[in-house]
């Protein structure tokens, strides 16, 4: 039997700031998106050329607590997680919807942060900032079981 391995490493910048919220459980929960984007060279016309790709990221307890707290729109970031697509059936609509998202275990703050000092001068930047965050103990899912 052959081994699989389901893994991601992405880095890029959030298109708008983490939603946060705290389960029934007490479980912490944030989501975001970040933007990846390539340039190319068309060979026909020789035109440069953008893709940009949107990732939806999930982030559970510690890790998503570290997110809701420091991370915002603009802010570039480093995942590393796992893909995962779900469905479920809209209650309004009835109909059935899928979305892919990536699972992160580890995030790395990337670029410059402001200082929390600097309220009246927001531009000024502290050193650059490389910060790793790994989640303490993922989330299992019942979805998990080879089975």
């Amino acid at each position: 039997m052959a081994a699989s391995l389901n893994k991601v490493i992405l880095i890029g910048n959030l298109g708008k700031n983490p939603e946060t919220r705290t389960l029934e459980s007490g479980v912490v929960m944030c989501r975001f998106s970040i933007a990846t984007s390539e340039t190319y060279r068309n060979r026909q016309s020789g035109e440069k050329t953008s893709h940009t790709e949107w990732h939806n990221i999930v982030l559970w307890r510690n890790l998503a607590e570290v997110a809701d707290k420091y991370l915002h729109k603009g802010d570039k970031v480093l995942i590393e997680g796992r893909i995962r697509s779900r469905s479920w059936e809209d209650k309004e609509s009835g109909q059935m919807r899928y979305t892919t998202e990536i699972l992160a275990d580890q995030m790395q703050m990337m670029g410059s942060v402001k200082k929390a000092s600097d309220t009246e001068s927001p531009n000024v930047l502290e050193e650059p900032n490389a910060r790793s965050f790994v989640q303490e103990s993922p989330i299992q899912l019942e979805e998990d079981l080879p089975f």
